[in-house]
């Protein structure tokens, strides 16, 4: 079955839940974390807004504890970046 692409959604828990088109951006993450630079720039040009939700809900105590949002993405084939889990 195809999935929607859902246009208008920022919400990324949103994306994941009700399985819309989604590509799959968590590797970013894992190269951000290993790369060890002491500052990051994230410019944010157009319809970037689910990548940097993305990460908010990775990186923040605040989603302690839901790391099943991330089982099926590829950040969580590496078991050391179960940290939200």
């Amino acid at each position: 079955m195809a999935r929607t692409v859902g246009i208008g959604i920022q919400s990324f828990e949103k994306l994941i839940e009700n399985q819309y088109f989604y590509i799959d951006k968590t590797h970013f993450i894992k190269e951000w974390w290993e790369n060890g630079d002491d500052v990051t720039l994230i410019t944010r040009p157009r319809r970037f807004g689910k990548t940097l939700n993305m990460l908010e809900r990775f990186l923040s105590i605040e989603y302690t504890g839901r790391g099943e949002i991330f089982e099926d993405l590829a950040i969580w084939k590496d078991e050391k970046y179960h940290i939200i889990g």
